[in-house]
């Protein structure tokens, strides 16, 4: 049975059994739920460790970090950067949430007395094993940063042994991860009987609209106005990239593949955008890894969405650290399965809140990768063009890759 058939089957089910409600029936969603949320708990801390620890570890070495993957970083974390501070603004300005809450599940937010400095205190692990024990997330890709900027202090030799440790229990991770996929229908059914539940018991359905609006929106202006804005700036013509890169961008957008699509994009790139082929084939396979504007904008706005449904509040400082948070986990996202989507439920589980709703965003979620797929690949063209229009002007600052 194909994951379409499976997932509308688990929909129309989840939809009878919500709307003939029976108390058993809902005890046993709320059972398989609860299962599925410690499960994806489980898996959720390593990944997003080791996601993030094993991109660092890959590194080819210092020499091209230093010059060519030093532009190629940087502008990928500002345009990534860009796309989590897009999505904070509009999901603030569009308020998807305006006061309604998820009834009958509410989180207890932090207590309101805790000063910022001692909150940052805890934040800032004194062991390497307590974050994992205690599923505190911030914890875990602080300790992640931590040893990924540590990477490139040691040998080139004992990083490469490491990367080999870290890809394999990261290969371990997803494979377990793999398994549990195959029984998201199981937990759709679930999440969508508790949905109606709530629903009939008062949750506004606009707000789900207003969600999905939310995050089309951000990835449509990080495409169409803020990329073209750092373009302009770098004295590149947005248009000439964009038709220019449209073959890539259609291939990205229909497999809702980046790695898939990279081999297209070189092509494109050089052929008929004009990038050199060693900036192209240096730039987009490591984009392909670490530049994901669209999963930063879907994590920041799903989570706080989902969390502020069920009663969780945010100082303003705490949004702006989502805002680099999202980042981190997006440039940790290579190649994950369903990446963003697992990120955000990964957040959400580690925060004990709910996930009967990301049940409801799932079956939109097939259309949202595919807008997010085709702006990722958007901006490593950006990445791409920018940088090489930069080493092109500093001759001085390209090395020889011959």
């Amino acid at each position: 049975m194909s994951k379409t058939v499976s997932y509308t089957l688990a929909i129309v089910l989840g939809l009878v059994a919500g709307f003939f409600p029976q108390p058993a029936v809902f005890s046993v969603a709320g059972a398989i739920s609860d299962l599925f949320m410690s499960l994806l708990k489980l898996v959720s801390t390593p990944i997003l460790f080791l996601s993030i620890v094993s991109v660092a570890s890959g590194m080819e070495n210092m020499r091209v970090m230093a010059l060519m993957g030093k532009k190629v970083i940087t502008y990928t974390l500002i345009t990534t950067v860009l796309a989590a501070t897009v999505a904070l603004i509009l999901f603030l300005l569009i308020d998807p949430v305006r006061g309604t809450l998820c009834p009958g599940s509410m989180v207890e937010a932090a207590s309101s007395q805790t000063s910022y400095w001692k909150h940052l205190l805890n934040v800032v692990p004194s062991n390497i094993v307590q974050p994992f024990a205690t599923n505190n997330v911030i914890s875990v890709l602080i300790i992640a940063l931590i040893m990924s900027l540590g990477m490139f202090a040691i040998p080139s030799e004992q990083r490469e042994t490491l990367h080999k440790v870290f890809s394999s229990f990261y290969s371990l991770f997803m494979k377990i991860t793999s398994t549990i996929v195959r029984f998201i229908p199981i937990a759709l059914w679930a999440f969508i009987t508790l949905f109606i539940r709530d629903l009939q018991a008062g949750l506004n359905i606009t707000t789900i609209g207003l969600y999905l609006s939310a995050v089309l929106l951000a990835n449509v202006i990080q495409g169409v106005v803020v990329l073209p804005t750092i373009l302009k700036a770098k004295k590149v013509s947005p248009v000439a990239l964009f038709k220019a890169m449209l073959p890539a961008l259609t291939v990205a957008f229909f497999t809702k593949s980046s790695s898939a699509t990279v081999p297209s994009a070189v092509r494109a790139s050089v052929d008929r955008a004009g990038i050199d082929s060693k900036v192209a084939n240096f730039a987009f396979p490591l984009c392909t890894s670490i530049n994901m504007n669209g999963c930063a904008a879907f994590i920041l706005i799903t989570v706080l969405f989902v969390s502020m449904l069920h009663g969780m509040t945010f100082s303003a400082l705490e949004l702006v650290l989502w805002v680099f948070m999202a980042t981190l986990a997006a440039v940790g996202n290579a190649s994950v399965p369903m990446g963003c989507f697992f990120l955000a439920g990964a957040f959400l589980a580690a925060m004990d809140v709910p996930l009967s709703i990301m049940g409801v965003i799932l079956p939109f979620y097939a259309f949202i990768d595919a807008v997010e797929t085709a702006l990722n690949v958007w901006s490593d063209s950006a990445v791409a063009a920018i940088v090489d229009k930069e080493l092109k002007t500093s001759p001085e600052a390209v090395p020889s890759f011959s």
